[in-house]
C-alpha cells in the first residue's frame, strides 16, 4: 500500500516540478499566450506517462503466466516441486514478505519475479535452470528473485519508467509547440501544424532513447542489490557467485520483452548503456568484493 501511495505522490510531484520549472523559465506564460494549455498538457503527460506503467504493473503476473506458460504449483506433486515451494516459503519469511506464488515453465535456464507488490508476487523458474544447476545454486537464484520482491523492485522500476515517460511526453510536446510556433510566425492559421506533429514524433524517439538509458541504469543497479540480497538470505555470497558462474556458461533463453528486466539473466542490449542487466563478470566481482 505504501508503494502505491508513493506511486501517486511521485506522479503529482513530477507534474508539480514540471509546472514550477515552466513558470520559472517563463515557458508557461509564452505557451499560454500562444494557445497551449500547459495545465492540461501536464495532466495528459501524467496520465499517459504513468497510466501505461501502472496498468502493466497491475497485469504483470497475468502477462507473465500467459507469455511463458508458467504453471503455478498449487499442490506440489513431486519432490522437486515440494522443495521449490518450501525453499521460497522459508526465504519469503526471512525477507519479511508474503509467500509468493511459485511456478515452473518450460524453457532454457532462466528465472524471474514479478507482481504488483511485495505481498502479491510470483517467482518462476525454468525447467532448464532446474536441470542445469545444483540445488544450492537454484536456491541462490530463488533468493535473488525473492530479494527483488522484498526490495519492491517491480514497483520502483515502474515509478522510474512512469517519471521518464511523463517527461518525454511533456517535453516533446512543448518543443513541438515551440518549433511549430516559430515556423508559423506571421501566419494567420490557427492550431498546430505539420511542424508540431513531426517535431513531436522526432522528440518522442530521441527523448525515449535517453529515457531508456536512464531506466536501464536503474535496472542494472537493482540487479546488484538483488545479488547482495541473495547473499544475505543464503548467509554467504558463495552460492550466488556459483550460480552466476554456472549461468555464464549456459545458453540463457531471453524472456519475453515484457519480462526482460525481471529475469535472473538478461540478453545484452544494443550497447551496455541499454542493457537491463550488468555483465556476469561485474556481478561476480561485486559479490566477491562483498565476501572479503
Amino acid at each position: 500500500m505504501k508503494r502505491i501511495v508513493l506511486f501517486l505522490v511521485t506522479n503529482l510531484a513530477v507534474m508539480l516540478v514540471l509546472s514550477i520549472a515552466a513558470s520559472v523559465l517563463g515557458v508557461n506564460r509564452f505557451l499560454t499566450a500562444n494557445g497551449l494549455n500547459l495545465g492540461m498538457l501536464l495532466v495528459f503527460a501524467g496520465l499517459m506517462g504513468f497510466g501505461g506503467s501502472f496498468i502493466s504493473l497491475m497485469m504483470s503476473k497475468m502477462v507473465a503466466k500467459w507469455s511463458t506458460g508458467a504453471r503455478i504449483i498449487d499442490s506440489p506433486s513431486t519432490s522437486t516441486e515440494f522443495w521449490l515451494v518450501e525453499t521460497v516459503r522459508k526465504q519469503a519469511a526471512k525477507a519479511g514478505i508474503a509467500m509468493p506464488e511459485v511456478a515452473i515453465y518450460e524453457g532454457e535456464p532462466n528465472a524471474f519475479a514479478t507482481g504488483p507488490s511485495r505481498n502479491n508476487s510470483l517467482v518462476a523458474v525454468s525447467t532448464g535452470l532446474l536441470q542445469g544447476m545444483s540445488k544450492e545454486e537454484v536456491e541462490a537464484v530463488l533468493a535473488h528473485e525473492v530479494s527483488h520482491v522484498a526490495n519492491g523492485d517491480m514497483v520502483t522500476l515502474t515509478l522510474i519508467q512512469g517519471v521518464v515517460n511523463t517527461f518525454v511526453i511533456f517535453l516533446s510536446r512543448v518543443v513541438g509547440y515551440l518549433v511549430d510556433s516559430f515556423l508559423r510566425r506571421g501566419s494567420d492559421s490557427s492550431g498546430p501544424g505539420i511542424g508540431y506533429t513531426i517535431t513531436v514524433i522526432v522528440c518522442d524517439i530521441l527523448f525515449g532513447v535517453l529515457a531508456s538509458i536512464i531506466v536501464a541504469w536503474f535496472s542494472r543497479q537493482r540487479e546488484f542489490r538483488a545479488d547482495a540480497g541473495a547473499a544475505s538470505l543464503m548467509g554467504s555470497p558463495r552460492p550466488m557467485v556459483a550460480a552466476l558462474q554456472r549461468l555464464g556458461g549456459m545458453s540463457v533463453e531471453p524472456l519475453p520483452k515484457s519480462l526482460a528486466s525481471s529475469g535472473i539473466a538478461g540478453g545484452p542490449g544494443f550497447m551496455a548503456l541499454f542493457s537491463s542487466h550488468p555483465s556476469m563478470e561485474e556481478r561476480i566481482a561485486a559479490l566477491s568484493a562483498q565476501g572479503r
